[in-house]
């Protein structure tokens, strides 16, 4: 009997020997709080890393806006920007028909039609400009050139202003329209045909914008475009830009450059158009001489 004890004892010492320990290990509470000091300095640091970026981002914009004022204040037409006789370079010397890029940042950026070789195109759009002010500078950057066309492409930085203005809302709408019939009065008054693009739809709005932004301004392009249809005339054509570039109230987003400007792809397919457009006029001008 005490053989049998002992071999069953030696057993059970065995196999208690062979089977796996398991160990709880568990995380002494010191370092438990070194870890959360340790992550909520490194959330800390993501904070302000952020922080600084984003206002170093608002002050490269103010610095912006602020030569922006005092350089319009200097010359608040921007009569400086051009001579009167100055002519881009490349022009064909034996074009056909001379036309004009004029108004805002929208039209100083539009280039010229590849394909078109009888026209040459002379750009007077100065960027960040009103329909004011725009309108203001037509006497010295427009008539001297004696244009057979003059493409208008005007408005968008009246109407940026409704949010900051929203009391004047209305006033500001009336104001847009009718400096831009009066720049198409002076413009077929002066001999040229005008081609009046309506105004260009808004790309997405960034966050650093969206506090001086509203639904108001896409409205308000709405309803100048719609206007802008009244104008038409005999010598004053209508390139539905708006539409031309348009998906869901905002520019496509193959189109996007900014909030406010066109890419190169948004130029092309505005120039397909344009094409078009020089193009009956060029015919309609050869049967007309005949």
């Amino acid at each position: 009997m005490v053989c049998v004890a002992t071999d069953f004892q030696s057993v059970g010492d065995l196999q208690i020997r062979d089977a796996p320990v398991t160990r709880l290990r568990t995380t002494h509470p010191k370092m438990q709080k070194q870890q959360r000091l340790f992550h909520l300095a490194l959330l800390l640091c993501l904070v302000v890393v952020v922080s600084l970026a984003f206002n170093a981002l608002l002050f490269r914009q103010a610095r912006h806006y602020y030569l922006l004022l005092n350089k319009t204040n200097l010359d608040p037409l921007g009569l400086g920007t051009f001579s009167a006789d100055s002519l881009t370079d490349g022009v064909p010397a034996a074009s056909t028909a001379t036309v004009v890029f004029f108004g805002d940042s929208r039209a100083e950026m539009w280039p010229a039609p590849a394909t078109l070789k009888s026209f040459s195109f002379i750009n007077r759009g100065i960027s960040s400009q009103t329909s004011a002010q725009i309108l203001g500078r037509f006497d010295n950057h427009v008539v001297p050139l004696q244009p057979n066309i003059i493409i208008v492409q005007v408005g968008i930085n009246d109407l940026k202003t409704i949010p900051l203005f929203p009391e004047r809302k209305a006033a500001i709408i009336n104001n847009c329209k009718a400096n831009i019939q009066q720049i198409v009065a002076r413009s077929v008054n002066s001999g040229a045909t005008v081609i009046l693009t309506t105004i260009f739809p808004i790309g997405p709005v960034p966050l650093t914008r969206q506090p001086f932004w509203s639904p108001d301004i896409a409205q308000a392009v709405s309803e100048v475009n719609a206007y802008l249809y009244s104008l038409k005339a005999k010598d004053v054509l209508i390139l539905d830009a708006y539409s031309l570039l348009a998906h869901n109230g905002q520019v496509q987003s193959n189109y996007v450059r900014d909030t406010l400007h066109l890419n190169e792809r948004g130029y092309n397919a505005l120039n397909q158009e344009l094409t078009h457009v020089l193009s009956t006029w060029l015919t309609d001008k050869s049967l007309k001489g005949k």
